[in-house]
């Protein structure tokens, strides 16, 4: 990771302009970093795959088990699906730990089998997941989590126009939709219609309640881009003001995932962008709060190389 150096008057531009904005962020770290979490052990059938809250954290081992280990304190909902199940939501109480079993009825629903049919082609042939999505809406006409996949496949694909007539058919049968926003607002970002972008990221945010974190990852991206174009050009203040606010969002979106998979590159994000506004105790937190998470991921030798890294220049500027 390199930093992008902004000079001595534009390290002071940024102190000054994200003094408030950086220690309203410290303080928010360290509240979050005070709660108490939890393990959960999932156990249901084989392969399944399993959501926390919506938060996809990965699939069960031959045995069906899933260990979630930093789930926080309050109520949770767990979503599993399994080949030729029926999916099912299961809460979890407050206070509960340990293992949650979720029993799994079979299905003869031919739109949920194909739709599941579906979700294993996503990974290795997008053009027969796409055939498949469209089989499982053609079975079930109202099914908009079939619109909404279809049209993550088809932005994949770069089909933007019909990705777009997908999602906006999910909330046509379900208005306040906040996976289909979140995903509206990814194609908006990738067909580079910025502002349309985040109109839907924060209106996935308020669909949601307050809580997407695709969505305000989503923003963080944004604003993380918008910074290096300010710094491209010179102008710091700018820089750091989108800086401020990518990582203000970044870190709802760590807060939010509660370790699951996606979090490894958003800590990465999060701690480039400490890099760049010169914050790099920050970094170096975030780098090590990753190792505290992830200690075994292939990426855990090179975050430990960026926090030597940085020491280096902390030590050179002494």
């Amino acid at each position: 990771m390199k930093n992008l150096s902004t000079g001595k008057s534009g390290h002071r531009s940024i102190n000054l302009f994200c003094f408030s904005a950086v220690i309203c962020l410290l303080f928010f770290t360290a509240t979050l970093s005070a709660q108490p979490t939890r393990t959960i052990m999932i156990v249901t059938e084989p392969d399944a795959a399993v959501w926390l809250d919506e938060v996809r954290f990965g699939r069960t081992d031959a045995d069906g088990k899933l260990i979630l280990k930093t789930v926080s304190a309050g109520k949770h909902s767990v979503r599993v699906r399994a080949d030729g199940y029926k999916e099912i939501t299961q809460n979890i109480l407050a206070g509960q730990k340990g293992e949650v079993k979720i029993i799994l009825s079979k299905t003869t629903d031919q739109a949920e089998i194909v739709f599941q049919e579906a979700e294993k082609l996503t990974a290795s042939d997008r053009a027969k997941a796409a055939e498949a999505y469209r089989q499982a809406i053609k079975l079930r006409p109202r099914f908009p989590e079939a619109y909404v996949a279809l049209a993550r496949v088809l932005s994949d694909m770069g089909e933007l126009e019909d990705a777009t007539k997908a999602v906006l058919q999910a909330r046509k049968m379900r208005p306040a939709y906040a996976e289909a926003s979140a995903v509206e607002g990814r194609i908006h970002k990738d067909n580079g219609e910025e502002e349309k972008a985040v109109a839907a990221f924060k209106r996935a945010i308020s669909e949601g309640r307050g809580f997407q974190p695709e969505a305000y990852t989503g923003l963080g991206l944004i604003y993380k881009e918008k910074g290096e174009g300010f710094s491209s050009s010179g102008d710091f203040e700018s820089e750091a003001a989108n800086y401020a606010e990518a990582s203000k969002y970044l870190r709802t979106a760590l807060t939010q995932l509660q370790g699951a998979p996606d979090t490894v590159i958003i800590y990465q994000l999060e701690g480039l962008i400490y890099e760049r506004m010169g914050k790099y105790e920050e970094a170096i937190s975030i780098y090590e709060e990753f190792l505290r998470l992830f200690p075994d991921t292939v990426e855990a030798s090179a975050v430990q190389s960026f926090i030597t890294q940085i020491k280096k220049k902390q030590a050179e500027q002494q």
